[in-house]
């Protein structure tokens, strides 16, 4: 498929050297409409939207569209990649450790990369990511233990 539903979100996915193909598009507008989702949620919602298509497709597509800087991808530690649509104001994260919520933490103070590095080893540093682990309001009132 290579029609697009949304000439918007096919133009920039041009823009940014990339097919816009009826999948991509439903890609990028499902990560953009979501909240943190890893890749199977994802899949399951451009399937909803587009058809058939496979989670090694949607992983490529993931792929490209972090490469061209459209979607972030975040690694919480012990659990899958997520991906969002947030990009290009180094924001950081909260992550709970009962449930596995992830949220959006702007940065308190400074300009990005909102750290400034002990040491920099003579690196030019852009991008600083930190995720603050807790637990979320349901699990803290739920009395839910946090995972190790």
């Amino acid at each position: 498929m290579t029609a697009s539903r949304n000439p918007a979100t096919a133009a920039e996915l041009r823009a940014a050297g990339l097919r816009a193909t009826a999948a991509r598009v439903a890609l990028l507008e499902a990560v953009r409409a979501g909240d943190h989702l890893d890749a199977d949620a994802l899949a399951s919602g451009v399937r909803r939207r587009v058809g058939q298509v496979s989670l090694q497709a949607v992983y490529e597509a993931l792929h490209a569209l972090t490469a061209a800087r459209l979607v972030r991808r975040i690694e919480p530690p012990g659990s899958p990649a997520r991906f969002e649509g947030r990009v290009g104001d180094n924001h950081h994260h909260v992550l709970c450790r009962s449930c596995g919520a992830l949220a959006d933490v702007d940065c308190a103070v400074g300009d990005a990369p909102c750290l400034t590095a002990s040491d920099d080893h003579g690196f030019a540093i852009d991008e600083a990511e930190v995720i603050y682990r807790g637990l979320c309001p349901d699990c803290s009132t739920s009395g839910s233990s946090p995972a190790p």
